[in-house]
């Protein structure tokens, strides 16, 4: 299992113009829903921010994980947010973050979501790759750098 098996060019997105923890969640929301119209926008950007109100997405290093179970999908979506800037995310390091990987799932999937989300730790926690997705000035560009992270696990 890769990410690139869920991850879709169209749901990348290098520009995030948010500030606030509440305004990127409700972004990330807003893009995803763009591409999958079948996602409900305000469910999932509760969904979302459900989550966060129980403990911060947020890991170290500029990540961020935000995630939801969605009822009535079928498939697994993640979702990738760059924000140049950086947001205050809460994280353990108490650094801005800048990447947001998001994680949609059925409400019926759990071990794949649990795989999907040491993955992403895993993959993301390399300083080198998240230098490289800063300075990456396309969605294509995004996908394949992380495409070939991933390819070395």
């Amino acid at each position: 299992m890769k990410l690139a098996d869920f991850l879709e060019v169209e749901t990348i997105f290098p520009t995030l113009k948010a500030n606030t923890k509440q305004d990127v969640i409700k972004e990330l929301a807003d893009n995803i829903s763009n591409v999958h119209p079948n996602i409900n926008n305000e469910r999932l950007t509760e969904a979302l921010l459900d989550r966060e109100k129980l403990c911060s997405t947020a890991l170290d290093s500029g990540v961020a994980v935000p995630h939801a179970k969605i009822s009535g999908i079928t498939e697994i979506i993640l979702g990738f947010g760059r924000s140049l800037e950086g947001i205050v995310f809460e994280s353990l390091d108490k650094k801005p973050t800048n990447f947001f990987i998001t994680l949609i799932t059925p409400e019926d999937v759990t071990g794949i979501r649990i795989q999907l989300l040491a993955r992403i730790s895993k993959v993301f926690r390399n300083q080198d790759l998240r230098s490289r997705l800063m300075n990456c000035d396309s969605e294509q560009a995004i996908f394949q750098t992380i495409k070939l992270e991933d390819e070395k696990y």
